[in-house]
Formats: structure tokens, sequence, C-alpha cells
């Protein structure tokens, strides 16, 4: 790996920096929970919510009352229902372009001193960076699941563990296992109390409306989180476009890691994601324990790509796969889970065929088809974010989903108000993000988040953003090396220059001398001194 990435990846162990997810440290005390009143102060004025400089207000959390649908039947027993009520009532609601617990973050696409500067990045294909760009993502990767977060912690017990609030249970995590914790505790089964008693129809980011929404606003902070980590305020995951692929093409040493020579399940040595633990990839256990998870690695990465139930994935997703799916016209339909028909979330998802748009049982495809093929940490939705890939693939996937609203321009009517699956309704916020989101706040363009991706630009710029701008960045990564090599090259022409023209005033010197009566010739054979010929030639 490039010694400047080391040198700053062990920089930033030494100095961890803060996260951006899930339960703010403030908001973790036995006083703060009991008073369920998540309200921290901003530093830069010292003042609950940076409410004096008009960043924001603690208040009441208002959430829907409108009915979900009959997938869960339980009320009361979980502590993501109503979120976050359970845990907090009152919390910071941020003005303007502010955003964050404390309203001390800007909002997605904001940037500045004071959240006023407007700027769109651009999403690339993961085999359009520079060398030293993918060095860079692969090093950031490995920073974040090496630095602790600092602002945030996660809960490791319900609320009815913690005795309603008076022995808090939470624990440390790093900025990348964070992440992933998220995915686990958004999709884990309902603990009904005892062990093995669980509801495992239950997830408030799958099978259903916020499917698109939630991924949406976890990969905008993900990479909000990077930036911060990082202090690299251009980076953008890139994107794995997977259309018409016959093999992991992103499974290499280089990149995401190839094949252990070892084991056919374990990532090469020579990756550095050889060395990652998972976590919260054992949801069988927790349930058995009605435990939830509490972020202890559990061992090595898994993927075997391509070895999986051929019966349940045949191939991967194809151009005319994704062709097929943009061209459904209707969002949500009839039941709004796995059973849908027609619906274009069911179909991108992978529950329902993208040839016919109706829903199949027994196959993976579309979004989930790239799950099952990877045949390892990836393949189980709880503990899937352990594998980086997930990021390059949800990405793409958020792509497809973008071109989507570009081509039908669905109004936020489309999106389900009610009826839908409990987490799914339009004015649910999501689980288990504080601050706090609402789905259909999300169901919008890209640019009105501030990103785009490369291949949807204009052809222009395109060429400039896939082609032109890796080269010119590589260009200015060894500008150094040109320029000491230009100054070498020009000492070198100097001095040869120099010597070729001393040599030839010496010659002509020579030459003058030798009319005067010079006796000593210019061509050193004997046979020629005193030659006519050579002495005609003078």
């Amino acid at each position: 790996m490039n010694p400047f990435f080391v040198s700053l990846l062990l920089f930033f162990i030494q100095y961890p920096s803060p996260s951006l997810q899930q339960f703010p440290r403030p908001c973790t005390t036995p006083g703060v929970l009991q008073s369920k009143q998540c309200c921290p102060v901003w530093t830069g004025d010292g003042s609950v919510c940076g409410s004096l400089s008009g960043r924001g207000f603690c208040q009441d959390v208002t959430v829907s009352d409108l009915p979900n649908g009959p997938q869960y039947p339980h009320t009361g027993v979980d502590d993501r229902e109503q979120w976050p009520l359970v845990f907090y009532n009152r919390t910071c609601q941020c003005t303007g372009n502010y955003m964050g617990f404390n309203c001390g973050e800007c909002k997605f696409g904001y940037f500045g001193v004071n959240c006023a500067e407007r700027r769109e990045s651009v999403r690339r294909n993961i085999f359009h960076l520079s060398i030293t760009e993918r060095q860079q993502f692969i090093s950031y990767l490995n920073l974040a699941k090496n630095t602790i977060s600092q602002d945030y912690m996660i809960v490791t017990g319900t609320y009815a563990q913690m005795n309603n609030g008076t022995m808090p249970m939470f624990a440390n995590i790093s900025v990348y296992d964070l992440f992933v914790w998220m995915h686990y505790y958004v999709s884990h089964d309902a603990l009904l109390g005892g062990p093995g008693n669980v509801w495992p129809d239950i997830d408030f980011a799958h099978e259903s409306a916020a499917f698109m929404p939630w991924h949406r606003v976890y990969l905008l902070f993900w990479e909000h989180e990077i930036r911060k980590l990082t202090g690299d305020f251009n980076f953008t995951i890139p994107y794995w476009d997977w259309r018409d692929a016959e093999d992991c093409q992103v499974c290499t040493d280089e990149l995401m890691g190839g094949r252990s020579p070892l084991s056919p399940n374990l990532i090469s040595p020579s990756s550095v994601f050889s060395s990652w633990k998972v976590v919260c990839s054992q949801p069988e256990d927790y349930n058995s324990r009605a435990v939830l998870c509490d972020g202890s690695p559990e061992g090595p990465l898994r993927r075997n790509p391509g070895n999986h139930d051929r019966n349940r994935v045949r191939r991967l997703p194809t151009s005319a796969d994704v062709e097929a799916v943009l061209r459904l016209t209707e969002y949500e339909t009839g039941p709004m889970d796995r059973r849908a028909n027609m619906s274009f979330r069911n179909a991108l998802e992978g529950f329902a065929s993208p040839e016919t748009g109706l829903a199949v049982t027994g196959q993976s495809l579309m979004h989930n088809s790239l799950h099952v093929f990877m045949n390892g940490t990836m393949s189980s939705v709880q503990g899937s974010a352990n594998d980086p890939i997930f990021l390059l693939h949800h990405v793409f996937i958020d792509s497809i989903f973008e071109q989507w609203l570009r081509r039908h321009q669905p109004p936020r009517t489309h999106y389900p108000t009610a009826n839908a699956p409990i987490g799914h309704n339009d004015g649910y916020f999501m689980v288990p993000f504080i601050p706090l989101y609402r789905n259909g706040d999300y169901f919008l363009s890209t640019k009105a988040l501030g990103y785009e991706y490369a291949y949807l630009l204009d052809p222009g710029q395109r060429f400039v953003q896939e082609f032109l701008t890796p080269y010119l960045e590589q260009a200015q990564q060894i500008w150094r090396w040109l320029l000491a090599a230009g100054i070498l090259g020009a000492l070198v022409a100097g001095i040869t220059a120099t010597i070729i023209a001393v040599a030839c005033r010496r010659r002509q010197k020579r030459r003058k001398v030798s009319e005067y009566g010079e006796r000593q010739p210019l061509l050193n054979s004997s046979e020629e001194e005193g030659s006519t010929s050579y002495q005609t030639t003078l």
C-alpha cells in the first residue's frame, strides 16, 4: 500500500475522529433515557441544538399514526415501533440547511461554516478510478474499520432489559462496524420475550417501500462519515456496474479481495480485507438467547462467489433485466411486500421477475441475486454489510432507482402513506437513525441531495468524469516526479550542449592554429602524417 496512506491510517487510528450515526453518546446516560429527551449541546455556541445560532431547537417528536399492514400484528413489544419514541420523545429538530443530532452538521449536498455552499458530488465506476483513487478508497475503508466512533454508541439490550433506562446497555464500536450494526438492527427479528420466541416477518428497511429511501440515506451517511473521518470532502462511494457480468469482477487483491489459495471461502491474504472480523452475523444465536448483537468480533469475512445455489440464482442480472425493471410504472402495489406484482420496488429488490413483473418464490433476482451469488457473509441480510462489496452493490442499486425517478418523475403521492408493512409508510421515521429522517422525504432525485452518477451524466460531462478526470488526478499525484524528471532532463541536456559547444570551439581553435604552422596533425594515423592530400585539404 502507498506509504502515505499507511501513515494516514496510523495517524487516524491513534487520533479517532467523530462518527455520525445511531445513539449519540450524550443521550446514553440514565438521566437522558429516563427523561427521553435527546437534545445535546452544539459546542459551536454552547447551546442546546445550536439554538443561539438559529440552527435548531429541542422539540417533541411527532410520529405518524396511520395504520400499518397486517404483516406484523403486535403492538408495544419491539423498541423500533414508532421510532424513536421508546427511547426519546424529544430530539433536536434542525432548521435551514443544518442537520445532525445537535444540528452541528450540514444537510446532504451543503458545505461551509454556515452550510450555505452548494456542491454536487459524482459517484463513479470503481473501474474508472485511478490506481491511487482505488488505493485511497480501500485505505479509507480500513481506517473506518479500525477507528472507534467518538460520538455514537450501539445499544446492546432492549429498553425493558435496561430496566426502562435506569441500567443503560450500550457499547463502543468502530465507524465501519457501526453501519454493519445499523443494517442488522433495522432488519433483526422482533424479540417477543424468552429464548427463541421471535417474530421473523418484520424488517424496517427491506421487502417494502422503504427499501429504496432507507438505503439511500444509509449510503449518504456512510459517505458523509468517511469525509469527516478522513477530511477528504470530495470522497464518494464508487459503484460496481454488474450488468452482464459473469463473475465477481471486483474480487481481486487490488480491489475488494481475491479468493484465498488456502480456502475458497476466505479472502486472499494479499488483501487487507483478509484480516477483517465480522460482527452481527449470527442471528440464530441471538434469537436463541433473546439478545441483541453487541458488536463483538465473530470470525473472518467469508466469500465464495459463484459457488452458490444455482437453482436460486441462475445468473447475474443483465442490461435487459435492468431495462425491463425500469419500464415498470408503479413504485409499489398490492400488499406492498415481497408478494407485490408489477411493483418497481419489488422487482428491483429481487422478489419479482424483471421480465414479467410478477412475484416469484424460490428465486433471488436483481438486487437479491448479488447477495446470494457472493455465497458468504454478504448472503445473510442482517450481517451482509460486513462485506465492503455491499457498498459497491447498493450504490449501483441506488443509481437504478435514480434512473427510474428521472424516467417516470413520480409525485410524492406515489409513495404509500398507509397500510405498508410496519416502518415503511411515508411518515415513518427511519430506524435506527438519530437524527430523524422520514421515508417519504427521500423519495426524490439525487440532484436535490447533492450527488450524481457518472454514467447518468450527459456525454460531455461523462467523458470528463470517467476518462479525463482519473488521468488528471493521477498526473496531479505524480507532478513532483514529472517536475523533477523535467529539471533533470533539462540539466542533462544543458550539460550535453555545453560539452558539445566546448568541443566545437576547441576544434575551431585548432584549425586556426594549424593555418599558422601547427605541427601536430588532426588525424593521429602515422600513415597520413605529411600526406599531400591531407595538407591539400587543409
